[in-house]
Order: C-alpha cells, then sequence, then structure tokens
C-alpha cells in the first residue's frame, strides 16, 4: 500500500476526522505482485539527485531502477492509523489509500504534523472498467451494481466525521449509460445538504466526453472540479487506456468552466514515464489554455510488476523548475514534488481558501 500513483480512478473522500491506532498489520496488505514492505522503510534522505550514486534513469539492459532515499516513507504508525482503518472497515467503504498502494499513507491516516487524520475513500464500487497501465486498482468490463444506499451512507458518515473540506474521485464506469455521474452528483448533494458549509472537491473521470454527465456533476453544488490528464500527450496512448483521450480530457476541464465560470478546476500530470520536461511544459501550456486553475504534478511509481516500469526518477530541481513554470503561467496553485499526488492533503488548506474567497465574491 506504500508506492503508487493512482491518479484518476477511484473515488476520494478525505476524512477529516481523529481516529488513532498503531499499524504493523498494514503489511499483510501489500501487493505480493509488488515490492515488499521493507523496500520503502528507510530513514529519509535529500530529495536532490546530486547526492545519490544511483540510476536516475532506466537503461536499455536494465530491468528496473533502485527507488532512491526522497521516496522511501516510514512504516504507517501512530495513534490514529488503526482506529481509522477499523472505522472504515465498518462503513464497508474502500479506500484508495490501499487500491493504489499510496506512499502517503502513513502521512494522512496518522495525522501528519498537524495531528488531523485523512483518507481515501472510492465510490462507485473498487473495480474500474478502464484498465490504465499505471494504476493498480482492480478493473472488469462489468463491475459489481452501486450501491443505492452509499450517497446517504457516505455524506452522513462526513457529517458526524465533522469535516470542512471533502474530496471525492471515482473509478470509470463505462458499463453505466451515465458513466457514475448521478451517483456522485447524489452523494455530493446529499454532503452539502447535511452540512452547506463544506467545501467539496471531485476528482472525476471524463464521463467518456458526455458533457450532459459534466454538467450533472457541477450542477451538484461541488466546489472544485478534478479531472486528472496523467502524462503528456505524446504517451498518453500508452500510458491510459485506449478510451482516454488527451484533447478529451482537456477538453472536459474546459466544459466545467463553461458550465459554472467561478468553479475551480484542476488537474495532474504524472513524471517518470519517458516524458521530456519541454513536453510536460507544453501540458502544462495545455491545461491553462484549457482554463485550469490548479495543477499538481508528482513521481510515478510502479504499483505491481505487471504495471509500467519508472523510466526515470525525477529530481526534486526539476520538481522546483516546474513549479516555477507554473506560477509564470498563472495557475493559481501548482504543487510539485516526488511524493505529490492529486489529492495530497498539503493542498487541501490552499484549495480552501481559493474557494472561500470565491464564495465570500459573490455574495457581494
Amino acid at each position: 500500500m506504500l508506492r503508487s500513483q493512482r491518479l484518476a480512478q477511484a473515488i476520494r473522500i478525505r476524512l477529516f476526522c481523529a481516529f488513532g491506532g498503531s499499524a504493523r498489520s498494514f503489511s499483510s496488505t501489500v501487493d505480493t505482485n509488488g515490492p515488499g514492505l521493507d523496500y520503502f522503510m528507510t530513514g529519509a534522505g535529500s530529495c536532490g539527485g546530486g547526492q545519490y550514486a544511483g540510476k536516475l534513469k532506466l537503461e536499455k539492459d536494465d530491468s528496473r531502477l533502485r527507488l532512491p532515499p526522497w521516496i522511501r516513507r516510514g512504516i504507517p504508525t501512530g495513534a490514529n492509523f488503526q482506529r481509522l482503518r477499523s472505522s472504515l472497515r465498518k462503513l464497508r467503504l474502500h479506500t484508495v489509500c490501499e487500491e493504489a498502494k499510496c506512499p502517503n499513507i502513513g502521512e494522512c491516516w496518522g495525522g501528519g504534523h498537524d495531528g488531523v487524520a485523512t483518507a481515501t475513500v472510492m465510490l462507485l464500487g473498487d473495480t474500474c472498467t478502464r484498465a490504465c497501465r499505471f494504476c493498480s486498482v482492480k478493473t472488469a468490463l462489468r463491475p459489481p451494481s452501486l450501491d443505492p444506499e452509499e450517497p446517504a451512507k457516505t455524506a452522513k458518515a462526513i457529517a458526524e466525521w465533522g469535516l470542512d473540506y471533502v474530496v471525492l474521485t471515482s473509478v470509470d464506469r463505462d458499463d453505466l449509460p451515465d458513466g457514475g455521474s448521478a451517483h456522485i452528483a447524489q452523494t455530493v448533494a446529499e454532503i452539502k445538504r447535511l452540512n452547506p458549509a463544506i467545501l467539496v472537491e471531485t476528482l472525476v473521470p471524463d464521463f467518456s466526453g458526455d458533457k450532459q454527465c459534466i454538467q450533472q456533476v457541477v450542477d451538484s453544488g461541488v466546489d472544485v472540479y478534478a479531472h486528472n490528464v496523467e502524462t503528456v500527450r505524446r504517451l498518453t496512448p500508452t500510458v491510459r487506456d485506449p478510451r482516454a483521450k488527451y484533447d478529451q480530457s482537456l477538453q472536459c476541464l474546459q466544459y466545467a468552466k463553461t458550465c459554472k465560470n467561478d468553479i475551480v478546476t484542476k488537474s495532474s500530470i504524472m513524471l517518470g514515464l519517458g516524458e521530456s520536461e519541454e513536453e510536460v511544459l507544453a501540458t502544462m501550456q495545455d491545461l491553462r489554455d484549457h482554463g485550469v486553475d490548479c495543477l499538481t504534478l508528482g513521481q510515478y511509481m510502479q504499483p505491481t510488476r505487471r504495471h509500467l516500469l519508472v523510466k526515470e526518477f525525477v529530481t526534486q530541481e526539476m520538481f522546483d523548475r516546474l513549479k516555477c513554470a507554473g506560477d509564470r503561467l498563472g495557475f493559481l496553485y501548482t504543487a510539485s514534488g516526488p511524493l505529490v499526488r492529486s489529492s495530497y492533503r498539503a493542498g487541501e488548506f490552499f484549495l480552501k481558501n481559493i474557494v472561500s474567497r470565491r464564495r465570500v465574491g459573490a455574495t457581494r
């Protein structure tokens, strides 16, 4: 559960709760086809590549790259971890933290430096109809039926936990006529009904470009509309499922802005799949040209041996350059770093301020 990239496909709900407990049993959840838990355990290191003697780029005869020290995270422990995990199990909520082997689970579930625990929960089930080559979430042509009680159950749980910012994401459900958009919209509406002051971010699929589905989610009252472009144009056909199109993703983000001009839009790019810096900059420009407000950039990490190899471990220096480029391009918020993920908790506070300011401006 430590190592991931699952930026786009599984519905997340950040749970700001005060849970607690211990976590050694966590090691049993690590995928047997992926690296062992010990592979991630370390005493930290610099985020730059200057003092690292290992390889950062995959060469022709290499089977895989060793994980550099700045990617390794400590084993998830602490007062919050077990209670959060137990609570989610009782609610029968799947977490993208686990399904996607997220490297930040120890910080988010354990409460980080501020003691506020967060988790990422998947709605629409734990099975995706697409098979992107970077993602470890289960896939099937026809996943199990949706739980009709899930929106109300999820909203009630969030209300009881006293959350003030929620992030919802979803797996792709191409088997459903509306791609699951009504289910997502119903969940947002239920959350807002129980707590009108809460801010809701949705990280959603492309709905095969269906504008009615996008409109339905926007009209539900969502504050931040996120959809991940994932990678640069050239690599899209090999990295993402064939049904995911680069221009389609851009158009979905642009249309969300058309539906509601003051909605905050957001996307994410993975690095380390063989892209050049120039290609990343071009993708960033494409996102700005389509009205995207916020951007996250993070390191791709191979979740299991069945998935795409990491072609390069990008140094913090490059992430810093891309952060500066994002600022110059006019993104309201650019988060750029090896362990940054599309809904990484550090960005929530900034996004909350953006949305709150826009709410105040709209009432004047």
